[in-house]
């Protein structure tokens, strides 16, 4: 028998959510035959059989979430069949002898409440008390089992009632600070979250309370880089977008300052050779980042590519893994959707990610004292003060910067 377990997508997955199997319970299939779709923290993965035989025992439905390694259903070859508590945590050999190795976290809440209740629930001692002594003690407010009696056989009399100390009023439960529960009323929507929303707000709060943010924003003249678009669409050379520029920009600024291509690590920091750019991508069911892979390596017009066909992936649910793990930085562009100037949170273990802004027309005092109308726009990168001081983080993105004002260099 072969066992089908929850795959580890990668090294900060810790469980997925199975969405759907494609194969029927009983239904016959083969070794890496894609068999359901999960959703992991990054993306939908397709799930493929490890073995070849009749697919049966799913342990797991539709939306149901699961930790890593777990099983989760089994592949039977002819002539054998579930073992016996298959799914319970307490599997025995099975007729055929094979003894499959089964978590013991999949035990079913049948066993345990079947064992709580065989278990009797002890009797509350009975508390003698004398009539008078229990009247005294109810006006008085006084627990009765505090109090330690002095009459025959230790029964409680008025006297110690009487002598007996008030006991101190019972503290306030604890009060969770902002969060207030809300029911809803009929006008009221409830919109229950998809496991890729929730996913997404586990690792941003997780990131805001364990990463120190620090933020620094400039103002970058774009009027060169417009002028190079507009060039290139001319000559058909290509369309290449200002978030190409961007991407571009910073992985040459990431191979002059290794500091900020860099993780935390505690006692120490590790300064990464290659830059893996992640691009945010907004799709329906939330947010992905896709990562361009050894962006200081590659030419505009191949990153921009490369950003395309990626975004493209990810809108339709087909980024593998490789295509979704291993960056050293992060971009989030909402350029497009008319802002002025936004920050964004790390996305650990980045040590940076810079946010894009709108490109605005302004009125701009030249060297020479004299007015312009130039194009500019705001970029704002958000750091780890872990990993990046902010010294480090101002010219790091005043590198970035200078490279786009001057964006003849990026086409070398």
């Amino acid at each position: 028998m072969t066992e089908v377990i929850m795959p580890k997508m990668g090294d900060g997955m810790e469980e997925g959510t199975l969405l759907e199997w494609l194969k029927k319970d009983g239904e016959k299939v083969k070794s890496g035959e894609v068999i359901g779709t999960i959703q992991t923290d990054k993306a939908t993965i397709e799930l493929e059989s490890p073995g070849s035989g009749i697919l049966t025992g799913f342990l797991l439905k539709g939306g149901e979430t699961i930790p890593v390694g777990r099983p989760i259903a089994a592949i039977l070859k002819d002539g054998e069949s579930l073992p016996a508590g298959w799914g319970s945590g307490t599997t025995t050999p099975s007729s055929n002898g094979s003894t499959p190795h089964v978590e013991a976290g999949l035990q079913t809440e049948a066993a345990t409440e079947a064992k709580a209740a065989s278990t009797p629930e002890a009797a509350p001692e009975r508390v003698k008390v004398s009539p008078l002594a229990k009247k005294i003690a109810a006006e008085k407010g006084l627990d009765l089992t505090s109090i330690k009696g002095s009459g025959p056989g230790g029964r409680i009399v008025e006297k110690d009632v009487i002598e007996a100390k008030p006991q101190a009023a019972p503290a306030p439960p604890p009060v969770t600070p902002n969060v207030s529960v809300v029911v809803p009323t009929l006008e009221d929507t409830i919109v229950p979250l998809n496991r890729l929303r929730q996913i997404t707000g586990k690792r941003t709060q997780e990131s805001k309370q364990q990463v120190p943010h620090f933020y620094v924003t400039v103002e970058v003249d774009v009027e060169k880089i417009l002028a190079l678009r507009a060039m290139f669409e001319e000559e058909e050379s290509g369309k290449v977008s200002i978030n190409d520029f961007v991407v571009k920009a910073c992985a040459l600024s990431l191979k002059d300052m290794p500091e900020v291509n860099a993780i935390f690590q505690g006692a120490s920091v590790i300064q990464h050779g290659a830059v893996h750019i992640g691009i945010a991508v907004a799709i329906p069911d939330g947010l992905t980042v896709p990562v361009i892979k050894n962006a200081h390596a590659l030419t505009l017009s191949q990153l921009s590519i490369n950003a395309k066909e990626l975004a493209k992936k990810a809108k339709e649910n087909k980024l593998g893994l490789d295509e979704l793990t291993g960056s050293t930085f992060s971009i989030s562009n909402m350029g497009m959707l008319d802002v002025d100037n936004f920050i964004a949170i790390v996305n650990q273990p980045n040590s940076a990610i810079l946010a894009i802004a709108s490109v605005r027309k302004k009125v701009v005092a030249t060297d020479n004292d004299e007015v312009e109308i130039r194009s500019r726009m705001n970029i704002t990168c958000s750091f780890d003060h872990r990993i990046v001081d902010g010294a480090v983080g101002a010219k790091f993105i005043n590198v970035v910067k200078a490279y786009l004002e001057n964006p003849t260099r990026l086409l070398v």
